[in-house]
């Protein structure tokens, strides 16, 4: 019997296959597709992932400003942070943040999706984040993934 057919591959940077891939979010929920979205940058999909390795596509996400959030989200739900004054505390919620800089709900959600290590900061430089239906990475030759069909 062979026994090279029963290791276990690991992945590594040089063995890892990265893609590229354009997602849409217009009329996606902003919970669920984020989640969605922090499984490919993660390669969790992928047959060989490994845990401790950057094995998922880089991912771009187009029409980040026709996000949808449930309910009273939009006006109820607050993003909070400390500018490192004293009484610093600042907070905004996602209708006023939408206004500004569409691109940064969706960055947040994902980004909250991510491991919170080296690991994490790297995953998430591969997420590209683009307010409206055109992007600037068509040199990748993206391929569009149809997000609705990913469990």
């Amino acid at each position: 019997m062979n026994t090279l057919s029963y290791k276990t591959v690991s992945a590594n940077a040089a063995t890892v296959d990265k893609n590229w891939v354009v997602v849409d979010a217009e009329g996606q929920t902003l919970g669920r597709f984020a989640s969605k979205v922090a499984l490919l940058l993660r390669g969790k999909r992928k047959p060989n992932y490994t845990p401790h390795v950057d094995c998922g596509d880089n991912v771009i996400i187009v029409n980040a400003d026709k996000v949808v959030l449930g309910g009273n989200k939009m006006t109820e739900k607050k993003y909070i942070w400390h500018t490192g004054y004293p009484s610093g505390q600042r907070t905004t919620n996602p209708e006023n943040l939408m206004a500004k800089f569409p691109e940064r709900v969706l960055e947040k959600a994902v980004k909250g999706m991510l491991p919170k290590n080296r690991l994490g900061a790297d995953l998430f430089r591969n997420l590209h984040v683009y307010a409206g239906p055109d992007h600037k990475n068509e040199a990748q030759k993206p391929t569009v993934f149809n997000i609705n069909e990913f469990k």
